[in-house]
């Protein structure tokens, strides 16, 4: 599946996850079963909203671009051609905070 483009719907949000870091703090090579599932990302989509009760589209409380955490088990891996991206499609209600600079 190479060089796919996606196109998320209604209140799902496309993110890339963040690489988890090679070293530990004390300087040590970490191995890759050592290594924690990062729970931190990048929006690079969105959908087109929720859909209310009024047949108006919710506007979303994340922006393409923006650092979030979200929970460890949550959202769907997809694979879009790069072995070395991680990406996921998860509900905006997923999404615990917006990492701020």
């Amino acid at each position: 599946m190479s060089n796919r483009t996606i196109r998320t719907l209604d209140h799902h949000v496309l993110i890339e996850r963040v690489k988890p870091d090679e070293k530990s703090a004390g300087g040590i090579v970490l191995p890759d079963v050592a290594k924690e599932t990062p729970k931190e990302g990048i929006v690079r989509g969105l959908g087109t909203g929720r859909l209310l009760e009024n047949g108006e589209r919710a506007k979303f409380q994340v922006r393409i671009g923006d650092r979030v955490l979200f929970s460890a088990y949550t959202g769907t891996r997809i694979d879009l051609g790069d072995p070395a991206l991680d990406h996921l499609i998860l509900a905006e209600s997923d999404i615990l905070a917006i990492v701020e600079k």
